[in-house]
C-alpha cells in the first residue's frame, strides 16, 4: 500500500469523507495538526495508529485535490 491508495473514502464512515487506511482518521484531522504547527514526529506521537507514509499520503490527497484548473470566461 502506498501513496494514495492509503486515502480512502466510506460513505458509512465519518461522513464519506477521506481516511487513512479505512481508519476513522480523516485526512483533514491530519491537516489540522499541520497547521496548528505540528511537526510531523509530533502528528505521529499524537495520532500513534498512522505511519510516516500516510502523513505523505494525506499532502498528495490534499495537492491533487487542489490542483484543479480554473476556467474563465473570455
Amino acid at each position: 500500500m502506498d501513496g494514495l491508495e492509503r486515502i480512502t473514502i466510506n460513505p458509512e464512515q465519518c461522513g464519506g469523507r477521506p481516511c487513512i487506511r479505512g481508519m476513522r482518521i480523516r485526512v483533514s484531522d491530519v491537516l489540522d495538526l499541520f497547521a496548528a504547527g505540528l511537526s510531523a514526529d509530533e502528528v505521529l506521537t499524537e495520532l500513534p495508529d498512522l505511519e510516516p507514509a500516510d502523513l505523505i499520503a494525506c499532502f498528495q490527497y490534499a495537492a491533487r485535490r487542489i490542483d484543479h484548473p480554473v476556467l474563465r470566461a473570455a
